[in-house]
């Protein structure tokens, strides 16, 4: 371990030369093991003292990522083996967040492809890997969790090698390295017969296959803003790698935004990582991958270089968006009770500050409409992790149902595509591949395994999957597993049916009572339980039919003072359905809209926010 303090450490030691530097990001499908992989790396290249408490999985420290156990941003850390430094940028495995993974492959000399040794190659695999290999980069292919029972790393390689060849890769990307490695039992292997010890093989390998950075550190100092973060000290910081030369604290430098305005500021600050800590550094050179502050208003994508050479680097792009919603203004009934920010105002600054830190949604004005506004991104997920984010800083607001963004192509209207993954109990496939044609998809695999588990790929338009995901797991009774991923646009496939059954309305407001529920149970599933607060046009449940229906659930019993034999027997009540912010979006129809506040999501009528804005014009 170090004896001195990091920051001592840090600001004494030499710069590193770029020949003594890799960058690498870590690419895969959800759940291959990334973020576990990391964790034996960082542990075992000595970051952490001897004392510290290491939790698992210690790169998602963002809470939605501790929660739903994925990694929704790029981080990136550096740790050190010999007398190399080694970047690495842990990437998120879902497809609605490739727009993360997109912007850091810019930042790298290679990534390491993991692999599951038992399920092969996954549709986010081929997104991300398609990615990598169309900047030129050479991957290096970790076959991870090789200890499982039935793992069959043989297959999973041949799989992957057929992958690359699919996407398109050159000989000399073909030829890629290969190890075995179990990110959970903390060891690497060049090859399956070696000693199964340590990390060290991989860290050999990245070594070895990564190359240096390019440039040179006695060329002008340039930089392009890949990512940003927040100071509330000292303010915006632009996250990127240096190209050419080396900055230190207190050089002018000169920022050229995507217009090609040019603005000349001082650097404050440069940061850099240890670990997963940051380190404050007097000076930084070629291939590091720093945090400059100082900066003011810069933006993803913008150019930071030396007076000495003003040069403009290529915006950078990203895939488009696929769908989109409308937030508005809550106005219903229940307004103001949970939430403390509800104006339109509000709402428009917090989105306008999202808008300047993630590239990857598009926000703008709804047209003649000043009580809304749209939001667009790569699928459910992705909205809804910025709304979660919103809820939990104390925000009020309702939302629509997502729409699909539609493109025009020599006149033929056209709309996304995406290829689902899907596994099921061999029992439940049929249904599946019923429902799924219903909803214009088309199959191009099916394969049934040894231990009786079917494994389906549909290509089918983006508007057939939405709404699908709860009919899902309640027919495959939660042993399903269906991720997608977009592939293209394609012309447009006609109707497509939604859901099939109708809601339960509440015709007043009030509390909801045990003996409404009882009565009403047999109708179809409760939303609401006995206790809960309604109002008028809120859906209380799902019908077991296919049309609307409105009912009372605030209806008590009516009490007398006449004793009967069996009046006051106990009732049975089964719990209300609870939906997370994905499934109540996933739920909803076009007339219908998701109220969200800091603690409730209710479900409501969108004639009622329609009838507001008519009584107001009267």
């Amino acid at each position: 371990m170090h004896p001195k303090p990091l920051k001592q450490l840090f600001m004494n030691q030499p710069m590193y030369q770029p020949e003594k530097i890799r960058n690498i990001a870590i690419i895969a499908h959800i759940d291959h093991g990334k973020t576990t992989m990391l964790d034996s790396l960082l542990k075992q290249s000595n970051v952490f003292r001897d004392h510290e408490k290491v939790p698992e999985r210690v790169m998602d420290s963002y809470d939605q990522e501790k929660e739903r156990g994925i990694t929704i941003f790029a981080k990136h850390t550096s740790i050190f083996f010999e007398d190399f430094k080694i970047n690495i940028i842990d990437t998120p495995g879902h497809a609605d967040f490739s727009g993360e993974v997109e912007r850091v492959l810019g930042l790298v000399g290679s990534v390491l492809l993991l692999v599951d040794a038992q399920e092969g190659p996954m549709p986010q695999t081929r997104f991300v890997l398609s990615q990598a290999l169309k900047m030129g980069l050479r991957p290096i292919v970790v076959l991870n969790k090789i200890d499982r029972p039935h793992a069959d790393p043989d297959r999973a390689l041949n799989l992957t090698f057929d992958l690359f060849v699919e996407l398109g890769a050159t000989d000399e990307q073909l030829d890629f390295p290969v190890a075995y490695a179990s990110g959970l039992g903390g060891f690497a292997a060049r090859d399956l017969k070696d000693p199964r010890v340590n990390m060290r093989p991989l860290f050999e390998l990245i070594i070895e296959k990564v190359p240096a950075p390019s440039g040179s550190l006695d060329q002008p100092f340039l930089m392009q803003a890949i990512t940003m973060s927040y100071d509330d000290f000292i303010g915006r910081q632009a996250c990127g790698r240096i190209l050419e030369g080396k900055i230190k604290k207190g050089d002018n430098v000169v920022k050229i935004d995507k217009n090609g305005a040019t603005s000349n500021h001082r650097i404050v600050r440069i940061e850099g990582y240890h670990g997963l800590k940051k380190i404050e550094l007097e000076e930084a050179g070629v291939g590091d991958i720093v945090a400059l502050a100082g900066i003011e208003n810069v933006d993803i994508g913008d150019t930071i270089c030396s007076p000495e050479k003003i040069v403009q680097l290529p915006p950078i792009t990203l895939t488009e968006p696929t769908l989109s919603i409308e937030i508005m203004v809550n106005n219903g009934p229940f307004v103001g009770k949970d939430g403390k920010h509800v104006t339109m105002n509000k709402i428009r600054e917090r989105l306008n500050q999202e808008k300047r830190a993630n590239i990857s949604l598009k926000i703008e004005e709804v047209a003649s409409r000043e009580d809304a506004i749209r939001v667009c991104g790569r699928g459910e997920l992705h909205l809804a992790v910025l709304l979660e984010a919103m809820r939990r800083e104390n925000y009020e607001f309702a939302i629509s149902k997502p729409q699909v963004i539609l493109k025009e192509v020599d006149g033929v209207k056209q709309e996304p595509m995406e290829l689902a993954h899907i596994e099921v109990p061999e029992s439940y496939s049929g249904t599946v591949i019923e429902a799924l044609s219903r909803r214009k998809g088309e199959l191009r695999m099916l394969n049934t395994s040894e231990q009786g588990i079917t494994t389906l790929e549909f290509a089918i338009p983006t508007r057939g999957l939405m709404g699908y995901r709860n009919e899902f797991l309640t027919v495959t009774r939660g042993l399903g597993i269906l991720t997608s991923v977009f592939e293209s646009y394609i012309p447009w496939k006609g109707e497509i049916p939604g859901r099939e059954k109708g809601v339960l309305i509440s015709a007043c407001a009030g509390k909801v009572t045990g003996y409404a529920c009882f009565a009403l149970q047999e109708r179809g599933t409760l939303f609401s339980g006995p206790g809960e607060e309604v109002y008028e046009g809120m859906i209380i449940g799902e019908n077991s039919r296919d049309n609307d229906l409105v009912v009372n659930i605030t209806k008590a019993k009516q009490l007398t003072n006449v004793r009967a034999s069996g009046s006051d027997e106990n009732i049975i009540l089964t719990p209300p359905r609870t939906f997370t912010l994905e499934q109540a979006i996933d739920f909803i129809q076009d007339d219908e809209l998701v109220e969200v506040t800091p603690r409730f999501i209710r479900l409501r009528k969108r004639y009622l926010i329609e009838n507001e804005r008519k009584r107001k014009e009267k």
